[in-house]
């Protein structure tokens, strides 16, 4: 191929690429343009991949860079050494972090135990919810409440749905109920390809906790 067919060819790559680009713009400006609501949302995280709390701590950093007052509630963790909540202890003006779990349900092995370490966070929640001055509520390893039926899911819907009209939640962990599900407004779930774990790599620091 000459130097003037690679030119030619280039050109015609170009102007194809622009008009797809001018369609697209359209479509996504039509779509920008439509979004017009305002309102608090309820994300949840979910799926056995890596990554549910990491995600919603990425969100809770962008939260308080635009200085929103923040809660997180963790239902499973006991640890208190984290990277993260090291990190956003140096926000106090602006967060609370309630580490409330016991730990892994295999090492406590008590689920009367679990039961009661879930109940007393869920109250703290429930104080979270109907505090319109917290823009942003994390509910970290919540859904395994359910799973393992330390709480029943109607009062919690009921909670969510009749929080403060402007405050966001973001829950996080495997197995997120249906009707859980239902009534939120993104949901994301994470898959696993693969993962260190599964060949004897034991969890780093910075990169699992």
């Amino acid at each position: 191929m000459t130097q003037e067919q690679d030119q030619a060819t280039d050109s015609g790559r170009n102007e194809r690429h622009e008009q797809r680009m001018i369609r697209k713009k359209g479509i996504v400006d039509e779509k920008i343009a439509a979004a017009q609501t305002e309102k608090g949302l309820l994300l949840i995280h979910t799926g056995n991949g890596k990554g549910k709390s990491s995600s919603a701590f990425g969100v809770l950093a962008r939260a308080i860079g635009h200085g929103m007052n923040c809660a997180v509630i963790q239902f499973v963790k006991s640890r208190s050494d984290s990277g993260e909540e090291a990190f956003f202890r140096k926000f106090p003006e602006q967060l609370t972090w309630q580490v409330m779990g016991e730990g892994f349900t295999w090492e406590t092995q008590d689920r009367e135990r679990d039961k009661r370490a879930a109940v007393a966070a869920w109250d703290e929640v429930c104080k979270k919810l109907v505090d319109p001055s917290i823009n942003l509520v994390i509910l970290d390893e919540f859904t395994y409440a359910f799973k393992f039926g330390w709480l029943d899911l109607e009062p919690v819907i009921a909670a969510l749905q009749s929080r403060p009209p402007m405050q966001h939640v973001i829950i996080t962990g495997r197995a997120a109920p249906p009707a859980l599900i239902e009534i939120a407004d993104t949901v994301t779930e994470m898959g696993m390809v693969k993962h260190a774990f599964q060949q004897g790599i034991k969890a780093m620091p910075g990169i699992e906790h």
